[in-house]
């Protein structure tokens, strides 16, 4: 399946062999066990272990994840499952962690649990490819690329050659740019790491994670992980997030050019100032961007004037939920800071672009910004 378009990569991706009076996707699985005489030798024997509702969905995303190639995939019960069980995975007590200090939220938890273990934890910038600097020594260097809230892009061809000639292991999250965006295996990275709570199902109604790699040992520790914590999806969220892979090209293509049409209409409004968006060419992200990336994601981030001017905004806003989440079908956005934690100003905005008519999506967010601003 190399040589196919995304899209039909995409409806194809996972699917058994045709079988005559079956279904195409066939139904979820619902088993604690299976049966299961003499030696436990075949691939289904107990539910906390493998499930052929998982199976399908695995191969689904592996086939995303590196079309044509020899990957393994392992689903999680979501994002931060499968972000702890890559990292709690390979590395020991005593072992050097580099993490970015800009990315995900929850990533200070991870920082604090990995501490709690005798881990030692770095912490730099994903712009200028920061995260260079404090890698001497490092079993793991993670990468959140771009970089959530603050969309900054590092170059992960020169952090990967810099981190495998020291023997340093490459994790990315990518979850922001999903396969179709930026396809880590093939950037060099060891581990391809997403909350597919997010873009990759796209209808803010699952919680799940994956994690892939080509190298079977690698991808044997990571999936023991969770066999031994149990961070196992059900059956019905991983047939829902199948599913929802069919019409993953048509979402993400609406969506990115959604965010880049806000994008240019926000950048001609004077309130706002810090807008990013690495599909935008005068971006600071955009050059990096370009050169790893099929697709820039549909976040867009910017600053309002103060906090009382950007809850305004929000109010006023019709067409666009006021959620936490992104990369979903419906528009959301929100006041970043009033979760603490990211290193961001009062009237920092995340908005999620969906996938609605983008006229009608710039001139709900015009009439938020002038009624936010006081203007009639």
């Amino acid at each position: 399946m190399s040589t196919l378009g995304d899209g039909t990569r995409a409806v194809r991706a996972g699917l058994p062999e045709p079988e005559q009076f079956e279904p195409t996707l066939p139904g979820p699985v619902f088993a604690a066990h299976f049966h299961l005489s003499g030696e436990p030798t075949g691939p289904y024997t107990y539910g906390r272990d493998t499930n052929p509702t998982w199976t399908h969905l695995e191969r689904a995303i592996g086939e995303l994840e590196a079309p044509g190639e020899p990957v393994e995939t392992t689903v999680f019960a979501s994002g931060m499952a499968a972000i702890s069980a890559v990292l709690l995975s390979q590395v020991r007590t005593g072992d050097v962690v580099v993490l970015p200090d800009d990315g995900y939220q929850a990533l200070p938890l991870v920082r604090e649990q990995l501490e709690a273990y005798g881990v030692e934890v770095r912490t730099a910038p994903t712009g200028g490819d920061a995260q260079l600097a404090v890698l001497e020594g490092a079993k793991l260097l993670w990468i959140e690329t771009p970089s959530n809230p603050g969309l900054d892009v590092c170059d992960v061809r020169r952090l990967v050659e810099a981190a495998h000639s020291a023997g340093t292991l490459v994790a990315v999250d990518n979850t922001l740019a999903t396969p179709l965006g930026q396809r880590p295996l093939e950037l060099g990275a060891d581990f391809s790491v997403a909350s597919d709570t997010k873009g990759m199902t796209g209808h803010g109604d699952i919680l799940l994670g994956h994690v892939t790699c080509r190298d079977p040992e690698l991808a044997a520790g990571v999936r023991r992980w969770r066999k031994v914590v149990g961070a196992i999806p059900g059956p019905m969220e991983a047939w829902l997030a199948h599913r929802s892979l069919a019409t993953l090209e048509l979402r993400i293509d609406r969506q990115c050019a959604n965010a880049l049409t806000l994008a240019q209409a926000l950048g001609k409004r004077p309130e706002v100032t810090g807008l990013r968006y690495p599909g935008l060419p005068s971006d600071p992200s955009y050059p990096k961007a370009v050169r790893q990336m099929r697709r820039f994601g549909s976040v867009v981030s910017f600053v309002l004037p103060d906090r009382e001017r950007a809850e305004r905004f929000l109010t006023g806003l019709r067409l666009v939920d006021d959620a936490t989440s992104f990369g979903g079908v419906r528009s959301t956005a929100e006041r970043r800071a009033r979760w603490g934690g990211d290193a961001v100003p009062e009237g920092f905005i995340r908005f999620s672009v969906g996938a609605e008519n983008p006229a009608d999506l710039v001139a709900d967010v015009e009439q938020a910004l002038d009624a936010a601003m006081g203007e009639r």
